[in-house]
Parts: structure tokens; C-alpha cells; sequence
């Protein structure tokens, strides 16, 4: 429901697609600078710990939005502001979660797991932005609002956390004795030498830079190129929140499918599929100038981009050592999302020159060329099956 109304929120107050761009960079310029150390930090601590600390400041970025928003005094340095704090929060708690998960299940329903964990993020990508539709439309300062009660769910999950007990047999932390930067290229060096951890980071971060920041642009979708006469501000509120909503639909699709194929072995084969279709998506918002086909690209390019992280993931989790996995993890999340800032950046420009469509064109175009390539000089991913 944040995700959808700061966005909304930004528009609003700035009509101009760049600061879309700039806002969804602010959100993930700090994993460029803090994922990476974070790896070697959280292997040397409590995960559940590391993650309820965080949680917190979490939600104490939420309502100071909220209370901001509610007196009137939010403004889009403000935004971008606090969507650091969020950034810097998630760069390193998301480490930790991931590390944290399979000290939680055993390595034979870790698939399962990890497809459930997606689901439930995808029904809130459904639920936020329909609940966040009638809230802006009908009540005042109705952004502020939305973040409060951001803020008192992550106070639930914090309560959740402290129920959680991991497993006994956890695997040992790493030792204290050995820099940080030795154990940091211990990491590096694993990944250099095992080709397949190695393309799954590289296109794991396909649809951040490339497929996620379009979706920042859904408010310029909504406003400007799906336009209808007679729009109204609660209109394009609508409009705006039911593309957030078929997006995580799409995702919620995606999920439940890994769910039900948690046991198929071939998730490298899932990895591509998904990956081409969260490309054909991009290319056919470009070209669309109609709601209901702009709907149809929406569910398509949620569902390939769940489909893609989902299985990129359950391959990680799999493969990489225990030792290892909260090295491994922060680089693959550093090339997923540190590195997002740079497409956030690019696609908000191509939005403000060339306009939206043009800016998913250019992204759709890339992804496929580069999905081609992998596809065509290496078998790697597309043979790779969870044993």
C-alpha cells in the first residue's frame, strides 16, 4: 500500500516522471553501498535479531511519512529522504532474512519455502494497492494514512519474529578470527569459480534494472498515456491502483505456480521462461494505448518477473554452502537491487524525454537481446535441475 501511494503521492505533487526515477533510486541506492559488507556482517551474528532491529526501523520510517503526510508537510525531498532510510534498512535486513530461511526449514521443503514466502509478498502486491484505491479517493490527507498502517504491520511482523525459533542445528557463524575482507573475497572468489551462481546473479538482476523501474512509471501510465476525457484526480487514482494491483496479481500467479511445481526439478528452465516473458511484457506496454491491454502486460510482466526471482532464488539456496550463503546472497542482491538505482535513474529519464511507452520500449528490447544471448552461447541455466 506504500509502494502504491508514494508513488501516487510524488506524481501529485510534482507531475514530472523523473522524480519517480529519482525516488525509486533513493529506495535502492543504499544496497549499491551496504549489501555487499552486509554479507560478512550478518554471518557474524543472530539473523532474527538482525531482522526484528531492522523491522523497527521500518517502521519508524513509515510514521514519520505518515505524520508528514497527515499535517501537510511532506514534500519530495522528504520523500526521497526517507525512502533512503527505508532503502538502507531493507539492504541489509533482506540479507539477513534470506540467510535466516533456511535455518527455518529443512533443505527438502526449502522450495516450497521459498515459493510460499513469495506468495504471501504477492497477496500484499494484490491487497496494497486495492485497499490503497478507495482510501485515496475517499478520505482526507488518505496517503498518511496508508503509511500509518504500514507502520503498525510491520509492528505484527515484529511480534511474528520474536515467535520464530530457529533451528538448533544451524550452521556455526563465521569465525570472528578472519577479517571481514578475507571472508569477503572468500566469497567473491566462490562465485568467480562456480559459473552457474554467476549467471544467476547476472540475470537475476535483469528485471530490477530493466523491468522494475517501468513499473515506477505506472502513475505516468495512468495519468498521461492511458488519459480519458473528463479525468478526474480520483479517476486516476483508480486507474493507477488497479495497474499496481494486476501487476501483483501477475506475481501472486507466479507464486502459486512455484508452489505447486516445488517439486520440478528444472527451476533453471522456470528462470528463462520467466524472463522472456516479463521482456514480451515490456515491449507490450510500449505499444499499448489501451487499459485493458496495458492490464494483460501488467499481469504478464509481474508473473515473469516473480517467476524469474523465485527461481533464481530456490538455485541459490540450493547450490551455495551454508558458509557461504550470506556472502553469497549480498552479492546476488547487490546485482539485483544495488545496482538498481541506475535503471531507476535511466528509465525516469527516458521517461521525461522520450515519454513512458518509449522508456518500456528500450528496456523490453534489451532484456530480450541479452536473454537470447545467454540462451543461445551457454545451456547452463536452462539444463540446471534441483536434485
Amino acid at each position: 500500500m506504500q509502494t502504491t501511494v508514494q508513488a501516487y503521492l510524488a506524481y501529485h505533487i510534482s507531475g514530472q516522471p523523473i522524480y519517480l526515477g529519482v525516488i525509486g533510486a533513493a529506495s535502492t541506492l543504499p544496497t549499491l553501498l551496504l549489501t555487499l559488507p552486509a554479507g560478512v556482517w550478518v554471518e557474524r551474528r543472530n539473523k532474527r535479531t538482525v531482522v526484528i532491529v531492522l523491522q523497527g526501523v521500518m517502521l519508524a520510517q513509515a510514521f514519520t511519512l505518515a505524520f508528514l503526510t497527515i499535517m501537510g508537510w511532506v514534500t519530495i525531498a522528504w520523500l526521497i529522504a526517507l525512502s533512503l532510510v527505508l532503502g538502507a534498512a531493507n539492504a541489509i535486513e533482506v540479507v539477513a532474512r534470506n540467510a535466516l530461511l533456511p535455518e527455518l526449514v529443512d533443505k527438502p521443503t526449502l522450495a516450497n519455502a521459498i515459493a510460499l514466502q513469495a506468495t504471501a509478498f504477492n497477496i500484499a502486491r494484490v491487497l496494497g494497492p486495492l485497499l490503497a484505491a478507495p482510501l485515496v479517493a475517499l478520505f482526507a490527507y488518505s496517503e498518511g494514512w496508508a503509511f500509518f498502517a504500514n507502520g503498525i504491520s510491520y509492528g505484527i511482523v515484529i511480534i511474528g519474529l520474536f515467535a520464530i525459533h530457529p533451528s538448533t542445528t544451524q550452521p556455526a557463524r563465521a569465525n570472528n578470527a578472519t577479517s571481514a575482507l578475507t571472508q569477503f573475497r572468500e566469497g567473491q572468489r566462490y562465485i568467480r569459480q562456480t559459473s552457474l551462481i554467476a549467471l544467476i546473479i547476472f540475470l537475476g538482476a535483469l528485471p530490477t534494472v530493466l523491468a522494475f523501474p517501468v513499473t515506477q512509471q505506472i502513475p505516468a501510465f495512468a495519468r498521461d498515456v492511458l488519459a480519458q476525457p473528463n479525468d478526474t484526480d480520483a479517476t486516476v487514482a483508480a486507474r493507477n491502483s488497479v495497474m499496481f494491483t494486476l501487476q501483483g496479481l501477475g506475481g501472486l500467479i507466479a507464486a502459486v505456480l512455484q508452489v505447486a511445481l516445488s517439486h520440478y526439478p528444472r527451476k533453471g528452465l522456470l528462470m528463462l521462461i520467466g524472463g522472456f516473458v516479463f521482456s514480451l511484457a515490456l515491449l507490450g506496454m510500449a505499444f499499448s494505448h489501451s487499459l485493458a491491454l496495458t492490464l494483460i502486460a501488467l499481469v504478464l510482466l509481474g508473473w515473469g518477473t516473480t517467476l524469474t526471482l523465485i527461481s533464481s532464488n530456490i538455485i541459490i539456496q540450493h547450490v551455495v554452502p551454508p558458509d557461504m550463503r550470506s556472502r553469497v546472497f549480498s552479492s546476488y542482491l547487490w546485482a539485483r537491487q544495488g545496482i538498481a538505482p541506475l535503471g531507476s535513474l535511466l528509465v525516469g529519464t527516458l521517461a521525461q524525454q522520450f515519454g513512458a511507452p518509449k522508456a518500456a520500449l528500450v528496456c523490453g528490447v534489451v532484456c530480450l537481446v541479452i536473454l537470447g544471448v545467454v540462451n543461445v552461447v551457454t545451456p547452463t541455466v536452462r539444463r540446471f535441475t534441483v536434485t
